[in-house]
């Protein structure tokens, strides 16, 4: 359980740990291949959200999937890109959060994961909570928590009262 004076400043940043879906790369579950390899490409991340028509999160596609399905005996394919679609190749066993989940939830998910789908309760994408910014919201807290809760020492032993 996370100290309660620890989940306080951590909350300052709160609004600044989840990346909107707007500012998301991400593609669509029946988009070729070939448009996914672009993507990826195009914004320099190895895994990207994948989504239905209802901006519904359906799993996450890496580059490594896509480069996977260009690999055949004698090399690399690209023809073969035409033939499937992100959902051929996706992720679909994906740790997810609600948007009202606790911050121990998610720093739990982030010790495996780069980033974590942030979904509303119709599996709707909202955004993803990174690694990078829980750090960087923790860097915060550990500056600031002497600010608001001064210490006398490093480490004090405080003698108990005897009866």
């Amino acid at each position: 359980m996370i100290s309660r004076a620890i989940e306080e400043l951590m909350s300052e940043k709160k609004d600044a740990m989840m990346i909107t879906a707007e500012n998301v790369a991400n593609v669509m579950v029946g988009n070729p291949l070939e448009h996914a390899l672009l993507v990826l490409s195009k914004v320099g991340y190895s895994k990207i959200p994948v989504l239905d028509k209802g901006d519904r999160f359906i799993g996450l596609l890496s580059l490594n999937d896509v480069v996977n399905k260009m690999m055949d005996l004698n090399g690399i394919d690209t023809k073969n890109l035409s033939k499937y679609t992100v959902a051929d190749v996706m992720n679909t066993e994906i740790d997810v959060v609600k948007e009202n989940c606790e911050l121990e939830d998610i720093m739990h998910l982030l010790v495996d994961a780069a980033f974590i789908p942030v979904l509303d309760d119709d599996g709707v994408f909202k955004g993803i909570v990174t690694r990078r910014e829980i750090l960087k919201a923790v860097n915060h807290t550990f500056h600031e928590l002497d600010k608001k809760r001064p210490v006398s020492g490093k480490f004090v032993l405080q003698p108990t009262a005897s009866k």
